[in-house]
């Protein structure tokens, strides 16, 4: 919060005094906490796992909307704290309009937000139970859902990896951005949100402003494709110098469905509206990786391109980028590890006696993740069909409940329909909405099992 405060102070804006305060507040209270809490840790176990998993996200999402709250911007509650879990969830929605004249340490704190949730507050709260003498990596695997192996014995390295190369690679997209025409302070902004596949925008066209700057499109289209591979994959490959990691089964399907997705809407853009297709494959892939990705830019309505462009943004929200990466969404291990379910259950048809494993590569997936993958779709499907009914009780149209639950669940940003579409936002979505899809967003950036799983008896039972 002393950043933005910084920066408010450097041009001049009074809301400095507003994160000077929310920082020393939360400072204050949290030094209180942790004097008052010394002592010897809490036995580990997976049900303090999860819970501590869920109780680090939400304080971090209600302590971030307090300058937000208190903040020139006049936002309500529901609104601030709407935001705020849109920006650590990385899923790119906002109520804000007018950004392009919003102060500036408004417009940083928000890029922070999704810089921090890209990078996980998991993540980053682990950093200090290494000195605890607490081991961290069983937690990490419960909000990153990563299957692999771990790249490094120590999990202090593998962290300090993690923070080193996710710094660099922000710093790289921030100054190709300004090469390409950015100025700095948009150029920081939007790295920030690019890395960490968020989307949030310094400007209320979102990355419309730089629609005829093909340069500027193709380096965010490269770097929310960065983002939404495994950090361990590009760990193993910047540290140990491992080419075979990139060999990872779930990193051919996003490839795959990502080209199949771009391909398929650029050439459909040239035939129906005689685009260029250099336009056109620009536009389809800064879109729709944007999309796949969970990210939420948009560089121009792609509601407008036709009902075949529509369908295919429509499926692209269910998808997501790889395990272990930045991006929300289905991801592209569960796809392949069902898609190996399905065809072993059509065998089984045809040789009722016959016996083949599910395998993720070269190694055989064992019962209990194909269950946890079977679980995930399952409570994803069924989430999804509540909060549409819950949203649609709030007095939202079909098409906006519809995707806005699917967009938040997936951590997407935008969804179709005039109001939440790539040209709208959130802003007059009713305050009960509101709540609801701040839901949505934690229970898709937890991976919906990790928040269900406090919700039940046996949860709270000796």
């Amino acid at each position: 919060m002393l950043i933005p405060a910084a920066v408010d102070l450097y041009f001049g804006n009074d809301d400095w005094r507003t994160f000077a305060f929310s920082a020393l507040f939360t400072g204050g209270l949290s030094l209180g906490l942790a004097l008052a809490t010394q002592g010897r840790p809490p036995p580990i176990s997976s049900r303090f796992g999860f819970l501590l998993v869920n109780l680090l996200w939400l304080t971090t999402c209600v302590v971030g909307a307090v300058p937000l709250l208190a903040s020139s911007t006049d936002l309500s509650v529901a609104d601030a704290f709407f935001e705020t879990v849109s920006g650590i969830t990385t899923t790119g929605g906002t109520v804000l309009v007018g950004l392009d004249g919003l102060p500036p340490g408004v417009l940083l704190w928000r890029s922070i937000l999704q810089w921090m949730g890209g990078l996980g507050v998991i993540a980053l709260g682990l950093f200090v139970l290494p000195f605890l003498n607490v081991g961290g990596f069983s937690y990490f695997r419960i909000e990153s859902s990563d299957m692999g192996d771990r790249p490094f014995e120590r999990f202090s390295t593998y962290t300090t990896s993690l923070i080193a190369i996710y710094s660099l690679l922000t710093l790289i997209c921030g100054l190709c951005y300004a090469a390409a025409g950015m100025s700095s302070f948009n150029a920081l902004n939007h790295a920030l949100t690019t890395i960490s596949t968020g989307g949030f925008s310094t400007h209320d066209a979102s990355m419309g402003q730089y629609a005829g700057n093909l340069a500027i499109l193709w380096i965010g289209t490269i770097f929310m494709f960065i983002g939404a591979l495994p950090f361990s994959i590009l760990i193993l490959l910047a540290v140990a110098g491992r080419l075979d990691a990139l060999r990872d089964p779930q990193i051919r399907v996003f490839a795959g469905y990502v080209v199949a997705f771009v391909v398929a809407v650029a050439v459909y853009l040239r035939v129906s509206t005689g685009m260029p297709f250099t336009v056109a494959l620009s536009h389809a892939a800064f879109n729709f990786v944007s999309i796949i990705t969970t990210t939420g830019y948009a560089s121009q309505d792609y509601t407008l391109w036709g009902p075949f462009a529509v369908g295919c943004a429509f499926a692209a929200t269910f998808l997501g980028g790889c395990s272990g990466s930045t991006s929300g969404g289905v991801k592209a291990y569960r796809f392949l590890i069902l898609y190996k379910l399905l065809v072993n259950g059509l065998r089984r048809f045809v040789y009722p006696n016959s016996v083949a494993s599910v395998r993720y590569g070269d190694r055989p997936v064992d019962d209990t993740v194909q269950r946890a993958v079977v679980l995930f779709i399952s409570a994803f499907v069924v989430i999804w069909l509540i909060m549409t009914i819950l949203l649609a009780a709030t007095g939202l149209d079909l098409m906006t409940a519809l995707t806005g639950a699917l967009t938040s669940l997936t951590n997407v940003g935008p969804g179709l329909g005039d109001q939440i579409g790539p040209s709208g936002n959130f802003a007059n979505v009713p305050d009960s909405a509101k709540w609801l899809l701040s839901l949505a967003m934690l229970l898709g950036r937890l991976e919906i099992l990790a928040v269900l799983v406090i919700f039940t008896p046996a949860f709270w039972s000796r």
